[in-house]
């Protein structure tokens, strides 16, 4: 077991950051130049890192999957993004931020990230603003703020109910104006395959293009992963449906510690599934708890319509369980709360499996003109997925998978295990912990890109300036190129029955059963031997029409639902060691007497990273101590 070094800055919690930039090695603009950074994703975390390190003269060649960076799945957030700038007047602090967020993780997260990502996050609106992102305001012209769960104070801008799409856009428009001075050089429908490390260190890539199926190979003197999060893994989620792990994944098997996987966020605000046809559901966003209200009925199985119920008959669970947050408790919180009520029978809809949320008193103290200008976009949107329309009928949600907190270990400097690779945004574990709270994605995503990784890449090329990046020519790209290529022959010469789609519900099924909302021993036990005999079926069933040197999005999937079923292993494993409850890992065995989580903090107050060890061989763990010098450890409350 490897002991890992977090590579903190010394001094106070409030110094770390400052004192970190003030004598971190730099790179002479010269030598910039010369220096080649290869980024591998184009939303919010991999525009903004792009667009920064081309700003600061590094070249700059960024990949994305889709067909442009404004499709990147960033543009799905929709609530808000958290800044401690106290414009509300109502008691935030950088201080209070970071506090929140720590507690929201359930305690599970590195104190010295999460400070400096609170610290940042006012930056982050005036960079948007200067960029022209189109932030809500008050009739006076200021910028207004909303609340989410698990804080107390309204520290959330917003641009109606599509946040994310407003700020990528502005992320958009950083990486074009860099791409038309040619410091960027962007390769859409390229997706990574493979990691290739020369002398250790993480020297280029391999990827496919998507369009023509050809394998080119890419070199760099540093490799940036910002590829989002694996929440697909469950089939059924919130993400967009190519969202994916390949890249990190291929990243953990080359010898970067996988963090923390089984820590999977589910959203509380969810669309319900309505049947076996569903590819994705869709989120309707945490802000909607602001104003709205969440119920069931107190009678089992009340099948009236929601308006013929009157109050009296009403549960608000989450007013009456937690009432110093109500329903803004954090998002693990509300969706167990919701779990639990469905479980007793007093879950609403045709399949039982919805609360309700309630828009009718904020409507009557407000006037619907107010709530239709705060969420008039997602209301439409509900009501043209569902048929109902939500000024006059509660809006039916039920929990969702929405989230990954675990990615890649990732130390202060945002750097993987290996030397010279470095994860951004979602697809690393270090600033959340075992929960996210809402708003915050945004907010690490763009304070990795635009803030940090511009300092902290400098420290690792200071010391590797290389005059020329390694050729493609090296073998080490020759064999990463094979080892690429054989593994597309080995699933095209399947030749099975069943299409990758179908294989793909399996997964979800177990890992959602098993490793969703609750997991147990025995369950995890369980889903540990079905998906081991589901890989054995995929290697031997899955079936790929078409050809290799060509468009084939079978092929693409079935490469990705590979590494998920590798991924579900890891999760599952990493589930079953972790016997306690935090945040979204909520082991039936440790709870306490009123059904809440309960933390095992003097056996399990570390971060859990796992090593590749081969196919066939269990993983090692490595452990991270969490220290907390700042924060004092305490069971969460939020009643």
């Amino acid at each position: 077991m490897n002991t890992l070094n977090s590579k903190i800055p010394d001094g106070s919690i409030e110094n770390k950051w400052t004192r970190y930039k003030s004598t971190v090695r730099l790179v002479n603009p010269s030598n910039k130049r010369r220096i080649e950074v290869l980024v591998i994703g184009s939303g919010l975390a991999g525009a903004s890192a792009a667009a920064s390190l081309a700003e600061l003269g590094y070249n700059v060649k960024c990949f994305c999957f889709q067909d442009s960076p404004r499709r990147a799945h960033s543009i799905a957030a929709q609530g808000g993004i958290n800044a401690a700038k106290n414009y509300s007047n109502d008691g935030d602090s950088v201080y209070r931020l970071f506090y929140d967020t720590v507690k929201g993780g359930d305690f599970r997260s590195r104190e010295a990230n999460v400070y400096r990502l609170a610290e940042v996050s006012a930056n982050i609106i005036d960079q948007c603003v200067a960029q022209g992102v189109p932030f809500a305001r008050e009739y006076g012209g200021l910028l207004d703020n909303r609340s989410f769960g698990g804080v107390q104070v309204s520290r959330t801008f917003y641009a109606r109910g599509q946040t994310g799409q407003q700020l990528l856009l502005g992320a958009y428009s950083a990486l074009s104006r860099q791409i038309a001075k040619g410091q960027v050089k962007m390769y859409n429908r390229h997706e990574m395959q493979e990691l290739v490390i020369v002398d250790g260190k993480a020297s280029g890539i391999i990827t496919r293009n998507l369009v023509t199926g050809e394998l080119e190979r890419f070199s760099g003197h540093s490799v940036v992963l910002a590829t989002g999060g694996y929440g697909n893994v469950f089939y059924l989620s919130t993400n967009a449906m190519g969202s994916n792990t390949t890249a990190i994944w291929k990243a953990y098997r080359k010898g970067a510690f996988f963090a923390n996987p089984c820590y999977t966020q589910i959203h509380p605000t969810c669309i319900p599934v309505s049947g076996d046809y569903q590819s994705k559901l869709t989120l309707m966003s945490e802000s909607l708890r602001n104003d709205g209200r969440v119920w069931v009925p107190k009678a089992q199985h009340d099948k009236r319509k929601p308006r013929e119920i009157p109050d009296q008959e009403r549960d608000y669970y989450l007013e009456r369980k937690y009432p110093a947050y109500g329903n803004l408790v954090p998002r693990d919180v509300a969706s167990r709360a919701a779990k639990q009520v469905c479980d007793e029978g007093r879950g609403v809809g045709p399949s039982g499996l919805a609360v309700y949320l309630d828009f009718r008193d904020a409507i009557q103290r407000l006037g619907r003109h107010v709530i239709s200008e705060r969420y008039g976009n997602l209301f439409e949107m509900y009501e043209k997925i569902t048929g109902e329309d939500p000024y006059q009928t509660p809006m039916r949600i039920y929990p969702a998978v929405h989230y990954t907190m675990g990615g890649l270990w990732v130390d202060y400097n945002l750097m993987t295990t290996i030397p010279g690779l470095y994860a951004l945004g979602e697809c690393n574990f270090s600033d959340h912990g075992a929960n996210r709270l809402g708003a915050s994605a945004l907010m690490q995503g763009l304070a990795d890109g635009y803030f940090i990784i511009p300092y902290t890449i400098g420290a690792y090329l200071a010391d590797d300036i290389r005059v020329q990046v390694t050729p493609t020519d090296h073998p080490a790209f020759q064999e990463a190129e094979n080892s690429v290529r054989g593994r597309i022959d080995k699933l095209m010469n399947v030749k099975g029955s069943q299409p990758v789609e179908e294989l793909h519900k399996k997964l979800g099924k177990i890992l959602w059963e098993y490793c969703g909302m609750a997991r147990n021993e025995q369950g995890l036990n369980k889903a540990l031997a079905e998906i081991k005999l589901l890989k054995e079926e995929f290697w031997k069933e899955v079936k790929i029409p078409g050809g290799t040197n060509e468009f084939n999005p079978e092929l693409d999937k079935a490469g990705r639902v590979a590494d998920f079923i590798e991924l579900g292993e890891l999760m599952v494993l990493d589930a079953l060691h972790r016997k306690e409850s935090c945040g979204c890992h909520f082991r039936e065995e440790s709870q306490t007497a009123e059904g809440e989580a309960k933390r095992d903090d003097n056996t399990f107050s570390y971060v859990a990273a796992w090593e590749f060890k081969g196919d066939g061989s269990e993983p090692a763990l490595n452990k991270e101590a969490l220290e907390f010098e700042v924060v004092h450890l305490a069971q969460r409350s939020y009643k």
